[in-house]
């Protein structure tokens, strides 16, 4: 949009707390309304965008009042279960939405699913892998296609024993091999459980079952998804490891617009090479495969009990191997939760804060 700001009239612009940067962007890309989640900044938002004839609102009412505003495509980049119903209005107006929030799918994949098919919205997966498996999937019947393969780039501690990654801390687990990410991915990428939630994200986009879903280790991150069809072939999307290629192509559905990226050199790179994912030194990938193959409210537990071991971690309460501990535990503990789909949004999120405050209650036995 920077690069060409007369294709495109920003309606609305979200943030969390980051009033100075909201606001920066909101005046840059002339949007018409700036949103800040947390409502005790609402005077600090509207101060940076007096006289710019930008509207301020903050709070989550605003947030939801900011979905439903007419618009032609929606980014759904809210991080956390906190996106879910902002994003899900945002699918209920039909409009084009552009999927960057793997809560959404994890969480409440069924819900999120039907509300897409029922408004007629076309749903975009913005993630890298989930980008590729869609384009290398176009054209072809779901009963052609025998293996959806995600891949993963082992993150920072791909060739670490357990020994050392015990003694790992955030500072370590941050330094991502390839990819720049926020914090709660760069640490879910680091214990292999973003693979994991990708694999329940695809099962609902791609209506597949979990026994055609895999992983697989690919340390240059050049190849972002191999899917193998029934004839044998396998049709791999490659490109830089570089989220401007996976954001322009939703951009520009069913077209393809020009992204500044770096152009892959296959001479240069000289191989490429794929490993299977080690399940005992990231048990995370099993637990996630677990929760999916169970299916009720599994995979809802699964996502709030880690963003809760992965806050904890962040914040040095917890170490690196205690995150798939304390994820595990929660599951074990949530045996009365799990059993059932939820229904709506809501039950959505009280079973999401139930299952917190159970990971809260066991995070002090692995502190």
């Amino acid at each position: 949009m920077g690069r060409d700001p007369d294709a495109y009239d920003v309606v609305a612009l979200t943030g969390h707390k980051n009033t100075d940067r909201l606001a920066e962007l909101a005046i840059r890309h002339r949007a018409t309304l700036a949103v800040i989640a947390d409502p005790e900044r609402y005077k600090d938002l509207s101060s940076a965008l007096a006289g710019t004839g930008v509207e301020a609102a903050a709070g989550q009412k605003a947030l939801l009042d900011a979905a439903d505003r007419p618009a032609d495509w929606v980014m759904g980049a809210i991080v956390g279960a906190a996106g879910l119903k902002p994003t899900l209005r945002a699918v209920r107006q039909g409009r084009a939405v552009a999927l960057a929030n793997k809560e959404c799918l994890v969480s409440a994949g069924g819900i999120f699913m039907t509300e897409v098919a029922r408004h007629g919205t076309t749903l975009l997966p913005v993630d890298s892998e989930h980008s590729a498996a869609l384009q290398a999937m176009i054209g072809t019947s779901p009963d052609c296609i025998e293996r959806v393969c995600l891949t993963a780039s082992g993150g920072p501690f791909r060739t670490w024993s357990v020994e050392q990654m015990a003694a790992a801390g955030p500072e370590q687990a941050l330094k991502h091999p390839n990819w720049s990410m926020g914090p709660k991915v760069t640490i879910d990428s680091a214990t292999l459980m973003n693979k994991g939630l990708e694999l329940i994200e695809a099962h609902h986009l791609f209506a597949l079952p979990p026994e055609k879903l895999d992983v697989l280790v690919h340390p240059q991150s050049i190849v972002h998804c191999l899917v193998q069809m029934s004839d044998g072939a396998i049709l791999a999307q490659m490109s830089s490891p570089d989220m401007r290629t996976p954001i322009a192509y939703s951009l520009a559905w069913p077209e393809r617009m020009h992204a500044p990226t770096e152009r892959v050199d296959l001479a240069q790179l000289g191989a490429l090479t794929f490993e299977a994912p080690d399940a005992e030194r990231f048990p995370a990938l099993r637990l996630a495969k677990e929760a999916l193959s169970s299916g009720g409210s599994a995979a809802t537990v699964l996502n709030a009990a880690n963003e809760v071991a992965v806050a904890a971690f962040l914040e040095a309460r917890l170490g690196f191997l205690g995150i798939a501990g304390l994820v595990e535990a929660t599951l074990s503990a949530c045996g009365d939760l799990i059993g059932q789909d939820p229904l709506t949004a809501d039950d959505v999120l009280e079973l999401d804060e139930e299952a917190r405050i159970r990971a809260r209650n066991w995070l002090p036995r692995f502190a």
